[in-house]
């Protein structure tokens, strides 16, 4: 038998149907709904007078549209309040379960399914929303769907899918002080370009992989959709299973054992083939920030921004108009740009691991006087968390606004924005033009660094700090 490697065994494994020259009939084994791209898909479903496939395949929760101030029950934007009272007026009506303000478990897709042990190795998994690739963290594979894909999921519990190519990322070596995941794969989007990876999911390995914690691995798989890849994968292990176990929706008992073994066969086998593979050593890795307008422009904290005559002709224009938009100058240092805002947050950077790292390099110090900082956490069980373990108190002594659960200032679809020409260092994903707001000037960074620049009024490291 030939040696596959665990993104072709996935596949296999969910192919119900393939006819040579189609799209397979592809089976889905979890979809998460939140309120933007669900509306649609739960009215076709209704005009065409069918049911809900399975229930217990589906789960949704409130998080993109929703403020995350503590007042939060009080919806004051029409739009969003709409989409809320819609999704949940759609989960009562067809029974899907949902995870609502105050339940315990509210929070944003991608942080709740892995904390509820709803995301497991060898699944297939979708949302109608491009980050859903953070659950390949746990071996499984998890991209993101349209809304149409979302009522396809809703009536078959199958989709129309096309073979991926598949890419294998190597991390050698180990972090330096000041590194973490956020960093590996900023570094890994800038080598490579926004569009280095379409067409393929990624399976990501070596050395660093297999020393990072689940949040890390999340981290990393969460931005594989920013390189174009479909998705972005981890081959399960003891920490994958470490994690999950005890989780209120993981097996128990003798069904435990079973569900081990089983997920222990979702591993690359030895002389596995990719269609592409890179290899990056992250030992002599700084911490990175963005400098332009997408993920790929990005640098480490010590260099500068590219001069222009050094970059390919055709990329030329494209990174003077992100210059321009960002008001920042080429072949000039990143560390020191001053910083309005600082966000800590996002399916990316809101779990209790991130906020343990800002916490860790707030403690004792403060804000800088010229700098708005909100912390939100990815869920309501990392609120929770973060309290018990008195973060909460460290986030206020030093000044910072600690919310309530949500996307928040990841996108400019809730309250939380970033003001017209200010320039905020986010532990988010994307740094696109008016991401997180209208005229607004975003850094991605790790939350560390987010941490540092906060209290420094200006782009720096964390290094000191830790």
């Amino acid at each position: 038998m030939a040696a596959k490697n665990c993104i072709e065994k996935i596949w296999d494994a969910h192919v119900v149907k393939q006819v040579e020259g189609h799209p397979a009939v592809f089976a889905i084994d979890l979809m998460l709904i939140h309120e933007v791209t669900s509306a649609q898909a739960f009215q076709t479903l209704e005009e065409k007078g069918l049911e809900v496939f399975d229930r217990s395949r589906l789960m949704a929760t409130l998080d993109h549209s929703i403020p995350t101030r503590q007042n939060r029950l009080e919806i004051f934007d029409p739009a969003a309040k709409k989409q809320v009272e819609t999704l949940r007026r759609n989960c009562e009506k067809t029974g899907v379960p949902i995870f609502d303000f105050d339940s315990g478990f509210q929070g944003v897709v991608h942080v709740i399914g892995p904390e509820l042990g709803v995301t497991q190795p060898g699944m297939t998994i979708v949302c109608g929303d491009s980050h859903t690739s953070t659950h390949g963290a746990f071996g499984a594979l998890a991209y993101g769907v349209g809304t149409s894909e979302v009522g396809h999921v809703l009536a078959t519990g199958c989709l129309l899918q096309q073979k991926p190519k598949t890419m294998k990322v190597e991390f050698q070596g180990s972090f330096q002080k000041g590194v973490f995941a956020k960093d590996a794969i900023l570094k890994l989007i800038a080598e490579i370009g926004v569009g280095g990876a379409t067409g393929h999911v990624l399976e990501y390995c070596g050395e660093a992989v297999r020393g990072m914690s689940m949040e890390e691995r999340m981290t990393v798989c969460n931005m594989s959709i920013e390189c174009g890849a479909r998705a972005g994968l981890i081959a399960p292990d003891e920490t994958t299973f470490s994690f999950i176990k005890g989780r209120p929706r993981a097996p128990k008992g003798a069904d435990w054992e079973k569900a081990v073994a089983y997920w222990s066969t979702f591993t690359s086998d030895e002389g596995a083939s990719y269609d592409r593979s890179i290899t990056i050593d992250v030992s002599a890795l700084r911490p990175m920030v963005t400098w332009g307008t997408n993920p790929g422009h990005a640098c480490e904290i010590h260099q500068s921004i590219p001069q222009l005559s050094s970059l390919p002709q055709d990329q030329q224009v494209s990174v003077q108009r992100a210059l321009d938009y960002i008001a920042l100058e080429e072949n000039t240092p990143i560390a020191g740009t001053p910083v309005d805002w600082a966000f800590i947050g996002s399916c990316t950077n809101g779990r209790i691991e991130d906020l343990r790292i800002a916490a860790t390099v707030l403690k004792g110090r403060r804000v800088h006087k010229d700098v708005t900082m909100y912390i939100v956490p990815g869920s309501e069980a990392v609120l929770a968390q973060a309290k018990e373990e008195g973060l909460d108190a460290v986030f206020k002594d030093a000044g910072a606004d600690f919310r309530m659960p949500g996307c928040s200032m990841c996108l400019a679809m809730n309250d939380d924005k970033v003001p017209d020409g200010k320039r905020c260092i986010s532990a988010s994903n994307r740094n696109f033009v008016g991401r997180q707001g209208p005229g607004s000037r975003t850094h991605l960074a790790s939350p560390a660094t987010v941490a540092a620049s906060a209290i420094d009024g200006r782009i720096s490291s964390a290094e000191e700090y830790l």
